[in-house]
């Protein structure tokens, strides 16, 4: 089987983290033989050694003409002091390669300020997009075409993705090979790099207030609680009792830890674990519905529609059918899971 090839651009400034994200979690990603299921390579413009943001200079095997046979193309983000930064312009080059590469069907995402690479090379006109929100107010300055949403962590517009700044570039990454070849892969890719396997896009990237480490505030040991009791009814008293808050102020922790309401955080934990069972069990709908704590198959597939787009036995059938595992979509469809990673928080 042919791994999945990517090729990741540096330019000038690269930053460290989101340089060596990508292979990272790509190259953690195995099939149940342990066979790599992506081929991550670097690409620089000329194949010329770049500085990075961190203080070293990056080296490259590769030029440009990577991007010509790639099947998906990372732009690392950039740090201060880079040109596209200040006037929203990138080298003809590189504008040209981007273009060429999404011309011929590439998936194009970039991390965190690689999104102003993307928005210069035109390919996120008209399209929503991310970006960390310390560049926000100058990415619209730049670029005001581009719905941005600072927001979230993540966009999935199913050929051009776009991520937050540092982690959230691995959460796009593990995103993909979700989508790619289902929860278990990723899940063990995860298991490898030691991330948390799963955040939704929607997620706050916490930018406006920062939660003071108060001992024996955090929400964490009931949201672990309720984990453990998905099947079963779960309701605000019961959460906020568990971790000896009011409903109030728990409440009002859980959302500031969290970017979203308990309501909303307790959907998406039961979203996830039917997707999980649709794809590595053959429960019958009902069953998945019961484990995930939908109650029954209806509200499993009303709570899947909205989540996702699809009903639970379409979803199963690109996961958990025959040669399921990187499975083609129709021409022109959505990635399942691309409505789910652009819900913004309650």
């Amino acid at each position: 089987m042919r791994p999945h090839q990517v090729a990741v651009l540096a330019l000038d400034q690269v930053v460290g983290f989101d340089l060596g994200t990508p292979p990272q979690i790509f190259n953690a990603a195995r099939d149940d033989r342990d066979r790599r299921l992506y081929r991550v390579r670097v690409c620089t413009p000329g194949t010329r050694p770049v500085r990075s943001s961190s203080g070293f200079t990056v080296t490259p095997d590769h030029g440009l003409e990577l991007l010509a046979e790639a099947d998906t193309v990372v732009v690392a983000g950039i740090s201060y002091g880079a040109r596209v930064l200040a006037d929203g312009t990138v080298e003809d080059e590189v504008r040209d390669a981007l273009r060429a590469a999404a011309a011929r069907g590439a998936r194009v995402m970039s991390i965190c300020t690689g999104a102003f690479v993307l928005a210069a090379a035109g390919l996120l006109e008209g399209r929503r997009a991310t970006t960390h929100w310390m560049h926000a107010d100058n990415f619209r300055a730049l670029f005001p075409s581009v719905d941005l949403d600072p927001d979230v962590l993540f966009v999935d517009g199913g050929d051009v993705l776009t991520s937050a700044g540092v982690g959230a570039g691995v959460d796009l990454c593990l995103h993909l090979v979700r989508n790619d070849h289902g929860s278990e892969v990723a899940n063990r890719a995860a298991r490898r790099c030691v991330v948390p396997p799963w955040r939704p896009g929607g997620q706050s990237q916490f930018i406006v207030r920062p939660v003071p480490e108060v001992a024996g505030t955090s929400t964490a040991p009931a949201r672990a609680w309720a984990l453990e009791r998905l099947h079963e009814p779960l309701d605000l008293r019961a959460l906020a009792d568990h971790a000896r808050m009011s409903v109030r102020t728990f409440t009002r922790r859980f959302r500031e830890e969290t970017g979203v309401s308990p309501g909303k955080w307790i959907a998406q934990q039961r979203v996830e674990r039917a997707r999980h069972l649709l794809e590595t069990t053959d429960l019958p709908v009902d069953q998945v519905a019961r484990h995930a704590g939908f109650g029954t198959g209806a509200a499993l597939r009303q709570q899947l529609a909205a989540a996702l787009g699809v009903s639970p036995t379409a979803y199963r059938a690109v996961f958990n059918g025959p040669g399921s595992a990187g499975a083609a979509r129709p021409p022109g469809s959505r990635p399942i899971g691309t409505r789910f990673a652009e819900n913004r928080k309650a």
